[in-house]
């Protein structure tokens, strides 16, 4: 069985692939009991689409295509901590679990901004949900993928 730290990995890769396909290094799956039912990478660049972010994609395709059992036993892993948008379709969703590698104010810091906004758990609990938001895992390595792109 694989661990927090082998999926956060691969969001992490996920984060590098979508460098290499010239977008940001934002990278997430989806993991249902022990299966990877779905990967995304950011292509905000790529589909000229600021939306597209991977977390915001795995949260609407996950409430079309999973069924009530499946968004209990659903968690995603993402490279970096959702933003606000992406943290309230991950809400409505009803995902069961979020686990981040970057902390959104890392992240910040990184990019020389002052503020990072509200953080996922922060805007979930706000809204009333249920989704648990564990994080940062293995933030080192993912903070590397960032600190060498901005």
């Amino acid at each position: 069985m694989l661990t927090d730290e082998d999926y956060i990995r691969e969001a992490i890769d996920l984060a590098r692939d979508a460098v290499s396909d010239g977008n940001t290094p934002f990278g997430s799956l989806l993991v249902v009991g022990d299966s990877v039912v779905r990967r995304a990478k950011n292509t905000t660049v790529t589909d000229d689409d600021v939306t597209a972010h991977p977390e915001l994609k795995l949260a609407r395709w996950a409430a079309r295509e999973l069924d009530a059992d499946e968004l209990a036993d659903c968690t995603m892993y993402t490279s970096t901590e959702p933003c606000e948008m992406c943290a309230t379709a991950i809400h409505y969703a009803g995902l069961d679990q979020v686990v981040y590698s970057v902390a959104g104010a890392s992240l910040a810091a990184i990019q020389g901004k002052e503020s990072s906004g509200i953080s996922c758990e922060e805007l979930i609990e706000r809204k009333g949900g249920t989704t648990t938001v564990d994080g940062p895992v293995l933030e080192a390595e993912g903070k590397r993928v960032h600190e060498a792109f901005y």
